[in-house]
């Protein structure tokens, strides 16, 4: 049993993330509790603009979800639609990367055949982004599907050029995703930070963005910090992630976060940092409250 002194060293631990959980042991359900609360009552330092993504909390709806974020501190939501900017709005917080003008991961900028479509969907949700008072609008590349880099990046400006002027007008900035093709989406294109970088520079617009998925590059590239360092300026969001497993960002795994959150901060990031890791422990809001800890440097 633990005692009052070791329960309250553990949760110290586990918000500061060098809990010795690296066995894999699911932390007691009153101690996921205590880390909710003790995060919730502690100030932030606000260096970093916190969120999460949607996704990895389905079975919560957005309404508690959003007042759950509002408790912990955070500023919005990751990766939410029009459809649900009103509960927001409602917490008090903001769409961090909204979405909804896609057509899938697989069917994205790099194929000339989904240009129409593409086009006439970010347009609408370039005004209603806008409208909102928002900014990020996430996009995808698309799969491979056997189109060499070069094929891929001209026809990728094909299709983007035909919506930045909007973009740009509207104070929006379009944010292409790296993902990678290792292991969770195979034949994405946009696997590479070199591919994407390559792409800001051919269409050379301050409102086309790369969102930097921590967990994605470091399966399919490492060497995040680096990366950090020489293409941040192209960087527009970053997304957090266990790696391997996608599960919390805590020592089981093998990612050091706050070095990377101080990386990050270092060149001057204004933007936000979304939690997108799925959460194998038994309370979710405990392992995003620890997560969010990890991460504020």
């Amino acid at each position: 049993m633990l005692t009052n002194v070791n329960r309250r060293k553990l949760i110290k631990q586990v918000l500061t993330g060098s809990a010795a959980i690296a066995s894999g042991a699911v932390l007691p359900s009153t101690i996921l509790a205590a880390v909710k609360n003790q995060a919730a009552s502690e100030a932030l330092k606000g260096n970093i603009q916190h969120s999460a993504c949607r996704w990895c909390y389905q079975s919560i709806p957005t309404a508690t979800l959003a007042k759950n974020f509002k408790q912990l501190g955070m500023v919005g939501m990751d990766l939410v639609g029009p459809s649900e900017w009103k509960i927001l709005k409602e917490n008090n917080l903001i769409s961090t990367m909204c979405n909804g003008a896609e057509i899938s991961l697989t069917e994205g900028f790099n194929t000339l055949q989904y240009h129409d479509k593409l086009v006439k969907n970010y347009i609408e949700h370039i005004n209603y982004v806008a409208d909102a008072g928002y900014t990020n609008l996430i996009c995808f590349s698309g799969s491979r599907r056997g189109m060499d880099d070069e094929t891929g990046l001209n026809n990728s400006v094909t299709g983007l050029k035909k919506i930045m002027a909007v973009a740009e007008k509207r104070g929006v900035i379009i944010q292409m995703e790296l993902l990678n093709s290792r292991v969770d989406h195979k034949d994405y294109m946009c696997d590479r930070s070199s591919w994407g970088v390559e792409l800001c520079k051919r269409l050379g617009s301050p409102n086309f963005k790369l969102l930097f998925d921590i967990y994605h590059m470091q399966i399919d590239e490492g060497d995040i910090i680096h990366s950090i360092q020489t293409n941040h300026q192209y960087y527009g969001h970053y997304h957090t992630g266990g790696v391997p497993g996608r599960n919390e960002i805590d020592e089981r795994q093998e990612l050091y976060y706050p070095a990377i959150m101080r990386a990050i901060l270092k060149t001057g990031y204004k933007g936000y940092v979304a939690q997108e890791f799925i959460p194998a422990d038994k309370d979710p809001m405990a392992s995003l409250a620890a997560a969010i800890k990890i991460c504020d440097v």
